[in-house]
């Protein structure tokens, strides 16, 4: 079975909603209608009671009418005006007497009827309204009153009714219907932007958006959240075609650096000392790649969040001894002078590993960018329930207009003023990722031939 659209369900189940509302209101209306009619009718009949009652005495038994012959002329000349019909009889029912408008028909007299209470009956074929009152000499019943009125009008215009309820209930469904279809149709109109707009977005176009509508309800905050949406995955995708590129340059550059060696080397015999040059060289440009490739494989893997934190209490101060011992040989093969200024033992709850990593790239860019005999500055401070660690060179710094670009990858400020200065570009984009994912707050204060400072603010 198809299912109906989106547009046909919220319109039928609108018209069912109002179905079941127009049959209470309909329904109430006719019974109200009909509570009226029958209230009017039952007053006419009461009020006809107290007039007949005035109008009759009973003496030795019987039931006389006081001034009967008027009676008669009134009761002649009201035929055509009052529907009322009265009707005495005796205790077992007789009739004693009628009046003119009851011609040769005569009410009917039900011995089971509860005495003074209205119902419907019958005269020959004709709905009545009729109510039985009996008439006492003394405590004994001696005959009765009949009242009736016709009920014809009144079940005719409640007849009536009933039909034009009836088949205006379909017709009033059926209009509400439309009309609740071309709203629904209007107030979904951005889900058919979005079907439109999802549809026309691929891989190669994510530059298209959602209108907004005017409105700011749910479909507002439904479009805007699916542009929010588009707009991540549309830098995530300029971010990983970047990414590939940066990467895919910086890998062939030391292939063709390998390759370019190798193919001098073979081309004439050489001596023993040119080969393990250009050998060694070639080992240097393979342990640069490895590098590369090492830190490449460490960003694709937090880029995917796959990588499960071991949180647990590590000294800043030993980290920060084990990343200067595993660099001892290029601190003394430069001279540098590592200081360390703490007042005691500072413990941070983290992943020891993830922090080593982000101290040695700092350690390790400090080093790299420091002069020959400079000194890097270790310090660790408590300041506002917070520990703080730094890391100072005094190497050449970093442009200010670069500083917003270091954590990009692959970016070296003035790489080609300091040729000598191999890297890769990744290290400080590795530490950005690893503090955000340790909730580690990273600040750079740098400026040029002065040095840099790298803040590291943990969380007591």
């Amino acid at each position: 079975m198809q299912q109906l659209s989106f547009k046909n369900r919220i319109a039928s189940n609108y018209i069912i909603t109002t179905a079941l509302l127009i049959f209470v209101v309909f329904f109430v209306i006719f019974s109200i209608v009909r509570f009226s009619v029958y209230v009017k009718v039952n007053n006419d009949i009461q009020n006809e009671i107290a007039k007949h009652l005035k109008e009759i005495e009973v003496k030795e038994n019987c039931v006389l009418l006081v001034r009967e012959e008027q009676w008669k002329q009134v009761q002649f000349n009201k035929v055509d005006v009052s529907p009322a019909f009265i009707q005495f009889v005796d205790e077992l029912g007789a009739l004693v007497n009628k009046s003119p408008n009851l011609k040769k028909k005569k009410l009917t007299f039900y011995p089971g009827a509860i005495n003074n209470e209205l119902f419907d009956g019958k005269l020959d074929n004709i709905s009545v309204r009729q109510v039985q009152v009996p008439l006492y000499q003394g405590t004994k019943i001696i005959g009765f009153l009949i009242v009736a009125m016709s009920l014809e009008d009144s079940k005719m215009v409640l007849n009536n009714l009933f039909v034009i309820l009836v088949v205006a209930y379909p017709l009033v469904l059926l209009v509400l219907f439309f009309i609740a279809r071309f709203i629904a149709g209007k107030s979904i109109k951005p889900i058919s932007s979005i079907i439109e707009t999802s549809n026309i977005i691929t891989k190669d176009n994510l530059k298209s958006r959602i209108p907004l509508p005017q409105n700011r309800d749910e479909l507002f905050t439904l479009s805007k959240t699916i542009n929010n949406l588009l707009d991540r995955v549309e830098n995530a995708i300029e971010r990983e075609k970047q990414f590939t590129s940066d990467a895919s340059h910086e890998l062939r550059t030391p292939l063709a650096v390998i390759k370019g060696t190798l193919e001098v080397l073979v081309r004439k015999p050489r001596n023993p000392e040119q080969y393990k040059e250009k050998i060694d060289f070639c080992i240097n440009e393979v342990n640069r790649l490895n590098n590369l490739v090492d830190e490449l494989l460490l960003l694709a893997r937090f880029e995917n969040q796959k990588q499960s934190l071991k949180m647990e209490k590590v000294s800043l101060n030993a980290v920060f001894f084990d990343v200067m011992s595993r660099n001892a040989s290029i601190i003394s093969e430069k001279k540098l002078t590592c200081i360390s200024h703490t007042q005691k033992d500072y413990y941070v709850t983290t992943d020891a590993y993830l922090l080593c990593i982000v101290i040695n790239n700092i350690l390790t860019n400090a080093v790299k960018y420091s002069k020959t005999g400079d000194t890097i500055n270790f310090d660790i401070i408590e300041a506002n329930d917070k520990i703080i660690c730094s890391i100072a060179d005094h190497g050449i710094g970093i442009a200010k207009e670069d500083l917003q670009k270091i954590f990009d990858q692959f970016y070296r400020s003035k790489a080609n003023e300091h040729p000598e200065i191999k890297g890769t570009g990744l290290g400080l984009s590795i530490v950005k990722r690893l503090c955000i994912l340790l909730q580690i707050d990273l600040e750079i204060e740098s400026e040029e031939k002065v040095g840099t400072k790298v803040i590291l603010s943990f969380s007591k």
